[in-house]
């Protein structure tokens, strides 16, 4: 056998090996392989990871683009990979900052109670470093990502031109979906309250890695911090003064945040206008990228630009304070 053609059987039998290993890790850890792959589309897109230093640890973000300042900010449990449908198609018009929130992704603390607090003051520092320092910016976020965002603008109203909440905010939530379930029949009630009915259920084994991870992730550590601490952050009584340009996005089939607590945050704020997007739960950039770009770069464009194309799958309701 010539030599050309042993390092052939060498290099594909490396390869079948590489790609029965990860079969393996996928079926063992579906959820960190997820996490795998949408960080490294991320890196794909052209967006590069940074680790930052602040008091709480080091913090890592994913930047890249150029134009105007666009910080996206992902949900409780989540990290910056869950923006990797939507984030090429961004980066060709902004800026795009996507941190991994303390205690999510790449970002310490890893162990701990995990509080609002901490998430905040990371943030803030994070944000505070070159080169997006004293930059204008639109903060846009998913869930907790959401709340993160309300509160920091309300601290730092000179720095934020407009804020985009998708599915989350700062009021307090009467579902009782749990966020930690115990059994596999949970992790289902789970999914189906955060997806549309349209959407592929996943497999059992991937339920299970969410109980697996249910009791020890970021989620739990959150809830570890209290009711106390969660309601010292709340901002109920507080929006009515709020006189920054705020932009709802919703998926119509969302039970974990529903429609109504939308209008409800809708009906506190002087500027806001609810977008609602047919078909999908409550992460868009997940179930609907697409639209969801759509509905960012209509929002984002230039006010004399802005024509609202409509379409079957989106519809606005302008609130009355509009």
């Amino acid at each position: 056998m010539g030599l050309a053609i042993k390092i052939l059987l060498l290099l594909v039998s490396a390869a079948v090996a590489a790609l029965i290993a990860f079969f393996i890790f996928l079926f063992v850890r579906p959820l960190a392989t997820i996490v795998w792959l949408r960080r490294n589309a991320l890196r794909r897109a052209g967006l590069r990871k940074t680790k930052l230093t602040t008091t709480v640890g080091g913090q890592t973000v994913w930047h890249g683009g150029s134009g105007p300042l666009l910080v996206l900010l992902h949900g409780a449990g989540d990290q910056a990979g869950t923006w990797n449908k939507v984030a090429a198609e961004l980066k060709r018009h902004f800026q795009l900052l996507m941190p991994d929130l303390a205690g999510h992704g790449g970002s310490d603390p890893v162990q701990g109670v995990l509080s609002l607090g901490t998430l905040l003051t990371a943030l803030e520092q994070v944000l505070d470093a070159m080169p997006w320092r004293d930059t204008p910016m639109v903060l846009a976020g998913n869930s907790l990502g959401a709340w993160m965002a309300m509160l920091y603008a309300q601290k730092y109203p000179r720095r934020v031109t407009r804020v985009i909440l998708i599915g989350g905010g700062p009021i307090r939530n009467t579902s009782e979906i749990g966020l930690m379930p115990k059994s596999r029949e949970e992790a289902r009630r789970a999914f189906d309250a955060v997806l549309d009915p349209s959407t592929p259920r996943p497999a059992n084994f991937v339920l299970d890695d969410l109980v697996r991870v249910s009791n020890t992730g970021p989620i739990s550590r959150l809830l570890a911090a209290g009711v106390e601490d969660i309601s010292n952050y709340l901002l109920e009584d507080k929006l009515g003064s709020f006189q920054m340009p705020v932009d709802l996005v919703w998926g119509a089939s969302d039970r974990l945040v529903p429609l109504d607590y939308a209008k409800k945050l809708q009906s506190q704020l002087s500027h806001c206008t609810l977008t609602v997007i047919e078909r999908c739960g409550h992460a868009p950039q997940f179930e609907r990228p697409r639209e969801l770009t759509r509905v960012l770069l209509q929002i984002l464009a230039p006010e004399s630009a802005r024509a609202f194309a409509a379409a079957p799958s989106v519809h606005k309701q302008p609130g009355e304070n509009s």
